[in-house]
């Protein structure tokens, strides 16, 4: 029986594009895990894997244009948005070559032996080394910064670990041509291509999770999908990790002091935040407390036109159209759900922008308007409006954990004034990323980055974006009463790789 084939298709007609790939079997999976594990030796030298991670960015910036079409192409995301996004996958790629180069990352520790400690301390050693193979699994709505080149791939290879990708059926052609980038840039310095591995299909997804010599798994996608992988992950012989980026609502809290202060702009700024990417952000503001009374009616306002302006947009693919009309459609149905600007189906292939307003009291018990909480993935969010800070206490206790939550305060309250800090620590148990005044759409690469939260955000405490999502793909070792001619080079007293390391309790750079 031949396998399925793959092809791109084109989201603003349904038509396809080109004949990709073929679904790969169960044997191609496993060629192309074997394959990556016998590369693993070929990427301990951190001075080669620096550079290859710089490379791989000159060859997809050299590919910019090719890459930026296919991915408009299959995704309809605009070309601005995908060069915008190249960029700072390229960033991305070269920030974790600055982290191999300088070598903190491998947390060395080195304890001499104290006999006068209680107990007594024998000669210690610590570092960390990589995990092995890593599947990751593409994203839908990044074809750049959390697919085939994201911050999975480039973390997982900073570490010194092989991956294979299981690319998104929604870009297909993106992904093969970004591989194609980065086994050439791996070529380029003398590394087997197979430290980029790519299968296309559902089956390959699961078999790669299965699979003996996979040692640990990136993953962002929904909350059924990610769940069933995470299962399998935890159910074989040998579990592994599985970092999961699964679902999120973002909830947003604005005070009345925020409200009375700067309603118009608060209002037009959570527009913005809501559509943007046609509203396909994984940290897209998808419940937002707002005060009842009229400074909110004026944010609210300020909402509706900002909104009612937002061109109709194509989503990723047909099935998620399908799931935001019904979605927003069953959420509007709801008892004393209103909707000042409905959401929905626009002409055959588009969907129009709104957002659903209902009294707060709704949500702050179990019952049908528990829909409400959970995450409509398009251009849509929820306005539930308080009568009291009982309310908001409510809510936010029932609500799931999540990648980022956000405050509006006051010029006041931002000052120490009023229920700012306290509402801030209520929403911290909430959220990996707390954001006060600004809005969660945009996610900067950085080092204190943290892009991950409590399950269902994430099936992890690690975050997916910025300098210490390295450490999702490292194991600490430590050697004891190891003689010095044995010991790895980074552990050893003279420190021959001039690495960053903690010495009897004493940093030294």
């Amino acid at each position: 029986m031949s396998a399925a084939e793959v092809w791109s298709l084109d989201p603003r007609t349904g038509e396809r594009r080109e004949r990709v790939a073929a679904e790969a079997s169960a044997r191609d999976v496993d060629r192309a895990v074997r394959a990556a594990h016998d590369a693993r030796a070929a990427l301990a030298d951190r001075a080669v894997r620096a550079a290859f991670l710089r490379t791989a960015a000159d060859r997809l910036e050299a590919a910019r244009d090719r890459l930026v079409e296919a991915a408009d192409a299959e995704t309809a995301l605009g070309a601005p948005r995908l060069t915008g996004e190249l960029a700072r996958t390229c960033y991305q790629l070269r920030a974790f070559a600055a982290i191999v180069d300088e070598g903190a990352f491998l947390d060395v520790i080195i304890d001499h032996p104290d006999a006068s400690a209680t107990p007594p301390v024998p000669d210690l050693r610590r570092y960390k080394v990589p995990l092995g193979v890593v599947a990751v699994y593409a994203a839908s709505n990044f074809p750049f910064a959390f697919s085939v080149p994201g911050g999975d791939t480039a973390s997982a290879l900073a570490a010194g670990c092989p991956v294979v990708v299981k690319a998104h059926p929604d870009h297909p052609a993106t992904s093969e041509l970004a591989a194609a980038a980065l086994r050439g840039a791996a070529a380029a310095h003398a590394l087997p291509e197979a430290v980029v591995g790519l299968v296309h299909g559902f089956d390959a997804g699961v078999e790669l999770v299965r699979h003996p010599l996979v040692a640990a798994a990136g993953f962002t996608g929904s909350v059924r999908g990610g769940r069933a992988l995470f299962d399998a992950a935890a159910a074989r012989p040998v579990p592994i990790p599985f970092h999961g980026e699964l679902g999120s609502l973002n909830p947003v809290v604005v005070t009345g002091a925020a409200a009375a202060e700067r309603a118009e702009e608060i209002g037009t700024g959570l527009a913005g935040s809501m559509t943007l990417g046609t509203g396909q952000f994984c940290v897209k503001p998808g419940l937002v407390l707002v005060p009842a009374g009229p400074a909110g009616d004026r944010l609210a306002g300020a909402l509706a036109e900002a909104v009612a302006a937002v061109p109709e947009g194509v989503l990723l693919d047909g099935r998620m159209r399908d799931g935001f009309v019904a979605g927003a459609a069953e959420r509007a149905a709801l008892p004393d759900v209103e909707a000042p600007v409905a959401p929905g189906a626009a002409g055959e292939r588009t969907v129009a922008a709104g957002f659903l307003a209902v009294p707060a009291a709704r949500l702050a018990e179990e019952g049908p308007h528990d829909l409400l909480l959970e995450e409509c993935f398009g251009p849509v969010t929820v306005l539930a409006r308080y009568a009291s800070d009982d309310e908001v206490a409510r809510v936010l206790s029932r609500l799931p954990g999540n990648l980022t939550a956000t405050l509006h305060v006051s010029s006041g309250e931002a000052a120490g004034e009023g229920p700012g800090a306290a509402l801030l620590a209520a929403l911290t148990p909430l959220a990996g990323r707390l954001v006060v005044n600004g809005w969660p759409t945009g996610v900067a690469v950085a080092y204190a980055q943290q892009h991950g939260g409590p399950y269902p955000a994430t099936t992890s405490t690690s975050t997916s974006v910025g300098g210490t999502a390295i450490d999702r793909w490292l194991r600490p070792v430590a050697y004891q009463s190891t003689p010095h001619a044995l010991l790895p080079a980074e552990l050893r007293d003279d420190n021959p790789l001039k690495l960053p390391r903690r010495v009897d309790g004493v940093l030294e750079r």
